[in-house]
């Protein structure tokens, strides 16, 4: 796991059976990909736990409105935090699971506004999903070429779509 961290995995002695992923990837290559798939995983939960704090503690005029737009993003991003996941034990590796480890894995920071209005908030959120946009981009070539992981590329490829989309509506709350 990068930077030391270990992530909790199953032992004989919980009755856990050690069987060995044979999906045409190596072993190497399997854990380059997951040690990415790992920080990918902290950015998606950091960035779902901001949109929850906009959602929660969004205040103004456009409060009904922003709050159910925030709403709509959380929840689409509550569905990639699990996919990425999901990814990981795909090809044979356990996902980070604590606060401490995503906060350790996290190329995002963690920033509190000083107001609890939309555009600090939007502005904020879009900068975090254009931070994942390039992670992703830098990584579908890679794992695909490099690893011979073309699921994992294909899912990135399916990923950074999702982000453009969720940037874009972000984007288009800034527009005066």
């Amino acid at each position: 796991m990068p930077g030391g961290i270990t992530i909790n995995q199953p032992t004989k002695n919980n009755n856990y059976i050690n069987i060995k992923t044979n999906i045409g990837i190596n072993d190497a290559g399997r854990k380059a990909v997951s040690d990415e798939l790992a920080k990918l995983l902290a950015d998606e939960f950091i960035l779902y736990t901001k949109t929850r704090n906009a959602h929660w503690n969004i205040e103004g005029a456009d409060f009904h409105t922003v709050h159910v737009f925030f709403e709509s993003q959380y929840q689409q991003l509550e569905e990639v935090v699990d996919g990425v996941a999901e990814r990981m034990r795909k090809i044979g590796h356990y996902a980070p699971a604590t606060l401490t480890q995503f906060l350790q894995l996290t190329h995002l920071t963690e920033k509190l506004e000083n107001s609890n209005n939309s555009q600090g908030y939007v502005k904020e959120l879009l900068a975090d999903h254009e931070s994942i946009i390039m992670f992703l981009r830098g990584n579908i070539t890679p794992f695909a070429e490099k690893y011979q992981d073309m699921g994992s590329s294909d899912y990135l490829t399916a990923l950074l779509e999702t982000h453009e989309e969720m940037a874009w509506m972000l984007r288009a709350h800034l527009t005066k």
